[in-house]
């Protein structure tokens, strides 16, 4: 069956007309698709940036960190050993009281020695009379003498008196709480800092994956736009291609018009018209050698 060419025209015309809506209608799509694409690039790469920097940030607070957990240590180190050294003191000095404590006792029990006080006493009482003239004469050098035994009797019972090492002792003892103290306080200064460099450890990382997620899902966006953006460009290069496939043939009916044609060429047509019609298209060697008929 032959169709002539009118009829050919009639139908090619408007599919023309349509294509060209459809290609317009891709070309739209696929570039408002490909400024998405661009779009979530620059997204994802901003957040990637922000991740790498967090990273390092994290990275450098981690070393922090660290370098404050060491300090912690060795803190505590020092001040175990001030404790164990306060404690040592500590129990020296409850030796010594009671060793002195024991001694006294026993010092009382054996010594007959008068006390420090009585013997002022007496020689406060002797000076009184030697001012009031009750030593004269040969009782002069009587009084110098029992003077000179008070004395020594004086020094004698304030040596014996003596804290046997105590008052040392209870120096050394608060040195040693001075320091265990300072130890304790700086340990706890440590522990302080490292928590507060934990923690912000903690919270960058938390926000590293945060964005990291974002970013993750701006690169999903960026391949489902891809996606749509290169199927739409598909269809579009296939409207493209049929469009001018239709127009090729047009163009090869117009120029043939006003000639005879023959029945197989006719048929040809036909098959070429068909096959457009179907869904296909044409390739450039059919388009010429139609055009050669």
């Amino acid at each position: 069956m032959k169709m002539e060419s009118e009829e050919i025209r009639g139908i090619l015309q408007p599919l023309c007309d349509d294509v060209q809506e459809q290609i317009s209608y891709n070309r739209e799509e696929r570039d408002q698709w490909n400024s998405k694409v661009r779009k979530l690039l620059d997204e994802r790469n901003e957040l990637n940036r922000q991740v790498k920097e967090l990273i390092t940030e994290v990275q450098n607070q981690k070393s922090l960190r660290d370098e404050a957990n060491q300090t912690v240590r060795e803190l505590k180190d020092l001040r175990a050993e001030r404790t164990e050294t306060l404690r040592e003191d500590r129990t020296v000095f409850r030796e010594k009281i009671a060793e002195n404590s024991a001694k006294d006792e026993r010092e009382q029990k054996l010594d007959r020695t008068r006390s420090p006080g009585r013997i002022r006493t007496e020689i406060e009482r002797l000076e009184r009379q030697y001012n009031e003239g009750r030593f004269l004469g040969k009782k002069e050098r009587e009084f110098v003498s029992k003077m000179k035994k008070l004395h020594q009797e004086l020094r004698e019972a304030k040596e014996k008196k003596s804290d046997g090492g105590i008052r040392e002792l209870k120096i050394q003892l608060r040195d040693a709480e001075k320091k265990q103290e300072d130890a304790h306080k700086k340990v706890k200064r440590a522990v302080v800092g490292a928590q507060e460099a934990h923690d912000l450890m903690a919270e960058l990382s938390e926000e590293v994956d945060r964005l990291r997620e974002k970013a993750n899902s701006a690169q999903s966006g960026v391949t489902r736009a891809k996606r749509e953006a290169d199927s739409l460009h598909g269809r579009y290069i296939v409207s493209l291609r049929c469009i001018h496939s239709m127009q090729d043939l047009l163009k090869a009916i117009e120029a043939r018009e006003g000639s005879s044609t023959e029945e197989e060429e006719q048929v040809e047509v036909a098959d070429l018209m068909t096959r457009l019609m179907s869904g296909d298209t044409l390739s450039t060697d059919e388009i010429m050698a139609l055009q050669r008929n």
